[in-house]
């Protein structure tokens, strides 16, 4: 991206958590939502199209799509409330994506974990089998030198 694509990108994104924040979408899917948080915004090289990533803490796939439903219903208003505040040729089309971000971060963390879970698992096998041959060695030593004529 350019570096007015990403400017009018953050402009953007700070209008929408605006209005969010100030409760002026009146759609009930929307304002029963909690904190809707939008983490980034992605312009078209023409800066004609933009989407709009969001997240809700803490709500299933089932409800952050009905936020998304009213999010998309009252992009018009959102629109012009865009075209208020920045001076472009023509104001962008509003698009809504739900942001998979800090799922697929807290899934990969987990699997992390457990990769490294695992990893100490074999690890302490391995120091168990190690001191086991050892004693065993040991033991066997022992055994040989008693066998042995003086």
């Amino acid at each position: 991206m350019t570096q007015r694509t990403e400017r009018v990108a953050g402009e953007i994104r700070e209008i929408l958590g605006e209005i969010v924040v100030r409760q002026e979408i009146k759609d009930p899917r929307v304002r029963i939502a909690g904190i809707i948080t939008f983490t980034h915004v992605r312009m078209s090289g023409d800066l004609r199209q933009a989407r709009a990533f969001f997240t809700v803490h803490g709500m299933d796939d089932e409800s952050l799509e009905r936020v998304r439903q009213g999010l998309t219903s009252a992009a018009p208003f959102m629109r012009r409330r865009i075209a208020d505040r920045l001076r472009l040729k023509s104001t962008p089309s509003l698009a809504f994506e739900v942001d998979k971000v800090f799922e697929q971060e807290a899934h990969i963390d987990a699997l992390l974990r457990q990769v490294s879970e695992q990893a100490s698992e074999a690890a302490s096998q391995d120091a168990q089998d190690t001191e086991d041959a050892q004693e065993t060695e040991d033991a066997q030593d022992t055994e040989n030198e008693s066998k042995k004529p003086d």
